[in-house]
Order: C-alpha cells, then sequence, then structure tokens
C-alpha cells in the first residue's frame, strides 16, 4: 500500500489537522485546489509568485527592479529569479517565447498586447482572465483584468 493510499483511512483514524501534518512533513498528499510540488516548482509558477510579491512597486520607464519595474522589467526580473532568461523588451520577449493560443494558456505565461504587429506592452498571466503587470507611469504593479483581445501569448521555455 502506498502512503497516498493511507491517507484516506490516516485521515479518518487521525483527524484532518493530524492528516495534513503528516503531508507536511513525511509524504505527498493529493489535496484540491493545491498546486503539484512539480507545478509549483515550475520556472512559470516561480515567476507568477515572484511578480506578485512585487505588487505596489512603483512604475519606472526602463527599470528592471528590484524596486521600480517597467512592463518588460517586471518580466525580466520575474523570470531571472525563477531561473530564465528573457530579452529586454516586450517584443524582444515575444520573439523568444513559444507563442500559444488563448484556449492552451497557463498561469505563468506571458501576455503581450499589440496593435498590428506591433507588441507594446507585456504582463504575465496569473488565471482567470488577468495579468500581473507595471501598467503606467504614475501606476503600480498590479493584478488586472485583461481589457482587450488584442493579445498574444507566449510561453518561455
Amino acid at each position: 500500500m502506498t502512503a497516498l493510499n493511507r491517507v484516506p483511512s490516516l485521515m479518518a483514524r487521525a483527524g484532518t489537522a493530524s492528516a495534513l501534518t503528516l503531508a507536511a512533513v513525511g509524504g505527498s498528499v493529493v489535496v484540491p485546489g493545491v498546486a503539484s510540488e512539480a507545478a509549483a516548482a515550475s520556472p512559470a509558477h516561480k515567476a507568477l509568485q515572484i511578480a506578485a510579491s512585487k505588487k505596489g512597486s512603483p512604475y519606472a520607464w526602463g527599470a528592471t527592479g528590484p524596486r521600480r519595474f517597467d512592463c518588460s522589467g517586471l518580466t525580466l526580473y520575474s523570470y531571472k529569479k525563477a531561473g530564465k532568461k528573457l530579452p529586454r523588451t516586450a517584443a524582444q520577449q515575444y520573439n523568444k517565447t513559444h507563442h500559444i493560443s488563448a484556449k492552451n494558456r497557463k498561469a505563468g505565461d506571458l501576455v503581450f498586447f499589440h496593435s498590428g504587429s506591433s507588441v507594446y506592452h507585456v504582463g504575465i498571466y496569473a488565471g482567470k482572465g488577468k495579468i500581473w503587470h507595471a501598467p503606467k507611469t504614475g501606476d503600480v504593479v498590479r493584478l488586472q483584468k485583461i481589457w482587450t483581445r488584442s493579445v498574444w501569448y507566449g510561453r518561455v521555455s
């Protein structure tokens, strides 16, 4: 019997809190709504967490952190901290990612805003139609709903 198969009987005998303690110290347990260790450890997930940790940091054109950011500076910084290298500008970042469809997007993917064929803004997809980004002068890093359909998606490999 594997540890995972023993969890339901352990929970029944020891109570949920004890079983969760057991899971935290000794085994892997599947808990609904919680990412697996592999997913939690992915560079995309780490980059997303890093971007979210910068909530409230002021926008500054050309800034790449750790206290101030422009849009591509935030994505560059977040992915660098997660162990991945990206070029400096939003357009360069778009050209370096694996392009994916909206239906295949995942949290941690990059969202590129474009006008025609020109990319002018980038953020990190947070799920549920929202991104973490550094919007513009006078604003701060924040979570915001994607406001247009003129977006492309890219996955950092």
